[in-house]
């Protein structure tokens, strides 16, 4: 299989079941966002870090790759691979895994201070923005409700990832404290 097929030269992609839109289409705004958090999320899994993690990370990338493909879908195609109820709970089940381990936040935390939670902010924003997209498409063709779920509570998972990371590293956190 080719790597170029040169159909896209002139500004167009195809959506899974075979759709053509232009390459600035929500849709591909909302699955290439995805893919950039696959992406970020490749690179903390890559890191030095707990093997735990690194297989958590690696299920998550797998969601993810489903996730873009609902979201590159036009309505028409085969029955593709969706986010359930038990994909939702395991994130929970290790966003309180982590969080019973933290300190009570007081103040908001300021991204920094090592590289590898670092890249855990940057993903957790790059989240967010995926999930600003993905609630976009919603406004103009149903999205599952699962999805939308999955994407918020993904965002949580990699800010309290990050602060477990920390942690783990002994790098104390850096907050945002104002003098008001």
């Amino acid at each position: 299989m080719k790597v170029y097929t040169k159909t896209g030269d002139r500004g167009t992609t195809s959506l899974i079941g075979g759709a053509r839109v232009p390459k600035f289409h929500i849709r591909v705004e909302a699955y290439g966002t995805v893919d950039e958090l696959i992406s970020h999320i490749g690179l903390i899994r890559s890191q030095k870090i707990d093997l735990h993690i690194i297989e958590t990370l690696h299920q998550i990338q797998i969601k993810l790759m489903d996730i873009a493909a609902i979201m590159a879908s036009d309505g028409k195609a085969k029955k593709l691979q969706q986010v359930t109820d038990n994909d939702i709970k395991m994130i929970e089940s290790e966003i309180d895994r982590y969080d019973a381990e933290l300190e009570p936040l007081k103040y908001f935390v300021l991204p920094g201070g090592h590289n590898i939670p670092a890249f855990c902010h940057i993903a957790r924003c790059v989240c967010r923005r995926a999930e600003r997209i993905i609630l976009r498409v919603n406004e103009e063709t149903p999205v599952p409700e699962n999805v939308l779920m999955y994407m918020n509570r993904l965002s949580d998972y990699l800010f309290i990832l990050a602060r477990k990371l920390h942690k783990d590293l002994e790098i104390r956190e850096v907050f945002w404290i104002t003098d008001n």
